[in-house]
């Protein structure tokens, strides 16, 4: 499978989970408020370059892998995600620059579960919908132990990992696109290397 089939599958495997998220969101009602982006402030939130590899393709095909990697490359300290648009000074407020193609972490946020010491499901969410959504937090954590589907994080994890687990180390989020994006670029530089111009 070369780079550009492992990113298809990705996105593959991204539908299938939305396709679950958006039923778990719809019946147990908490999905994120508009305009939040308390999570995205977040410099170590933990990603592979895998689950980014649709990004850095996409920004390929705009014609800004190269830029967006000389910006990320600029910065000395880790700082939120490069996709991350904040409209507030602490950051706290914003939304995705590129929304379909954000990597697993950020689909998987605030509409997984994970299994406990025991085996029991909890949902893998943020304290904002914790405390504003208590009762259908409550309630949600109730019932996906017993009659309510859930996407589980670790299911999906495993499944990205099958595609190529030596493109699912995890990294601060930046870093994870930086080296996706110079994945990308080293791909296509080969591959166009291969191109013959007809005579």
């Amino acid at each position: 499978m070369n780079l550009a089939e492992k990113s298809q599958a990705v996105l593959d495997l991204f539908e299938e989970l939305d396709s679950e998220v958006k039923q778990f969101a719809s019946e147990a009602g908490l999905g994120c408020k508009s305009g939040c982006g308390f999570c995205c402030a977040n410099p170590q939130v933990p990603a592979s370059p895998q689950e980014f590899l649709p990004l850095a393709f996409d920004l390929y095909e705009k014609g800004l892998a190269e830029s967006t990697l000389v910006a990320l490359e600029a910065h000395t300290e880790p700082g939120n995600c490069i996709v991350y648009r904040s409209q507030s000074e602490d950051g706290s407020k914003g939304f995705c620059g590129n929304y379909s193609k954000r990597g697993m972490i950020c689909r998987l946020f605030g509409a997984s579960a994970r299994r406990d010491r025991l085996g029991k499901k909890e949902l893998i969410i943020c304290k904002i919908l914790k405390d504003e959504k208590a009762e259908k937090y409550q309630e949600s954590t109730l019932r996906i132990n017993q009659d309510m589907e859930i996407p589980l994080a670790t299911g999906y994890y495993t499944r990205l990992k099958d595609i190529d687990e030596s493109l699912c180390h995890q990294h601060p989020i930046n870093r994870a696109i930086t080296l996706a994006l110079e994945l990308v670029l080293r791909y296509k530089f080969y591959e166009e290397g291969e191109i013959t111009p007809e005579a």
